[in-house]
């Protein structure tokens, strides 16, 4: 199950991805499929799950090998020329090769790593080259790639950790979730923010589920209620837990309160109930995908990127290969992403 975390910058969106990831690590079943994912160009979550900052500045990032990550998503799928010819919303099809949240393939070996009992990749932050001549979207892009082509189910988990704001509405990234929690301080202006965003999730019936957070008492919580009324799935509130790990003393996730720690299992019980659909997840791709080509992607790379779409292609557990295509060991050697 895909879960986004969204909200107002200093809403506590990091913190709770980062609590909610080490959730399901240390609930779920060993080995259950998990990858936490900072689509955030800040680039906190890693600190976040418990690394440190030098750590945080060493990981590689999936903006610096998205062409390697193209030629390698592109596979045998003879509708899309090449790599440079692939956009961030170039969606899947015949050929193409696909995605597990938890399995051997070169852009994991590569690009993700673990922190504390989590795996996770990270966009990159903005260079000094980047200044001035990028957006955050040409780094984001090898995040829409990735989830447009990860095939997940029930009891596995991909927690991305977003961009303030609505910013992700520049893109169809929002659509990209089966869950989306819209982190919401008992403020006007966070609540602002929770109404653009499901006002643009409205019409592409994207559900948003509030979470409360610096929660003190119940005049916080009538606030929250009377602003956004049934959306509101639960609520934490202030944390000595959050306290010591923002001042780099992290403790063992069940040493959260429990009230919080009751939060976070609330919103698994949330995912776990969501269903997905996978022809509705493959139509807003291409419904995405022809917009940008219209809108720009044609005229970058000289051509009709709308004969990238594969008519009769759905994403989902049926489009995975037999276990004889699946990649195998050899898919550890060194270089095979940057080779692929």
């Amino acid at each position: 199950m895909k879960i986004a975390f969204v909200g107002k910058g200093g809403s506590g969106k990091t913190t709770l991805a980062a609590l909610f990831a080490r959730h399901l690590a240390a609930q779920a079943p060993a080995g259950t499929p998990l990858l936490a994912v900072d689509a955030d160009i800040n680039q906190h979550l890693a600190v976040a799950l418990g690394a440190s900052e030098e750590e945080a500045i060493q990981l590689p990032a999936l903006g610096d090998h998205l062409p390697e990550i193209k030629e390698y998503l592109r596979g045998t799928n003879p509708r899309i020329s090449s790599a440079s010819a692939m956009v961030k919303t170039t969606p899947p099809g015949r050929g193409s090769r696909l995605l597990r949240i938890a399995e051997t393939n070169p852009i994991y070996h590569t690009l993700v790593r673990e922190i504390g009992d989590v795996r996770l990749a990270v966009t990159g932050p903005f260079t000094t080259e980047d200044l001035g001549v990028a957006c955050y979207h040409s780094k984001v892009g090898a995040v829409e790639l990735i989830l447009n082509h990860l095939v997940d189910g029930p009891g596995e988990y991909a927690v991305v950790d977003m961009t303030a704001g609505a910013d992700s509405f520049a893109s169809g990234l929002f659509t990209r979730f089966d869950a989306t929690f819209l982190v919401c301080e008992p403020t006007q202006r966070s609540v602002g923010v929770y109404r653009q965003y499901v006002g643009y999730a409205a019409d592409f019936g994207v559900r948003v589920h509030v979470v409360g957070n610096k929660v003190e008492d119940a005049s916080d919580v009538g606030f929250l209620r009377e602003h956004v009324g049934d959306d509101l799935l639960t609520w934490l509130g202030r944390s000595g837990y959050v306290k010591e790990a923002e001042r780099g003393r992290p403790r063992p996730i069940d040493t959260l309160e429990p009230a919080n720690r009751a939060a976070l299992e609330t919103m698994r019980g949330a995912v776990d109930a969501a269903e997905q659909d996978w022809v509705r997840y493959t139509r807003q791709a291409v419904h995405f995908h022809l917009r940008n080509a219209d809108a720009w992607a044609n005229d970058r790379t000289g051509e009709d990127l709308a004969a990238q779409v594969d008519p009769d292609f759905v994403l989902g557990p049926e489009a995975l290969p037999g276990p004889e295509a699946l990649l195998g060991p050899e898919a550890l050697r060194p270089g095979l992403l940057q080779q692929a």
